[in-house]
């Protein structure tokens, strides 16, 4: 089927905390201001789903909110058209964020997308989890 022909999926917002960590074991593709996590959602070919998270440590709530604002705009530009039908996509605010071109980060989403649609992630991180010691 022509891409021009396929009707344009409206996004929903994942809310759930287990959804984001369900996609957490996905595809990951790490870019300068984000890192995207992409994983098959199960809700049919018609559930497009995206979620945006911000760590504390990115700054305080201004800049995260800020960040956030941007991704929302990016994410409802580009997953209409470029995102993965059927699948999750989360978005991690990375702390070169707020200062990145907005336009420069449109283009690395669409990049990003592009290699998940590839099937193309990049490898998984090292470590295993929570830093420091266990309390």
């Amino acid at each position: 089927m022509n891409t021009a022909t396929m009707p344009k999926v409206k996004p929903e917002i994942i809310r759930k905390r287990a959804d984001f960590l369900a996609a957490n074991r996905g595809l990951r593709v790490a870019r300068p201001g984000f890192v995207l996590l992409v994983r098959p959602n199960g809700l049919g070919p018609e559930r497009m789903r995206y979620g945006i998270t911000v760590t504390k440590r990115i700054g305080n709530a201004v800049v995260r909110n800020r960040i956030k604002r941007r991704f929302r705009e990016l994410l409802w530009a580009i997953l209409p058209e470029s995102g993965l039908a059927g699948h999750d996509h989360i978005l991690i605010g990375r702390d070169g964020g707020i200062e990145r071109d907005f336009a420069k980060m449109g283009d690395e989403l669409r990049m990003a997308l592009a290699r998940a649609h590839q099937g193309k992630g990049d490898p998984p991180r090292r470590g295993g989890g929570r830093k420091g010691p266990r309390k």
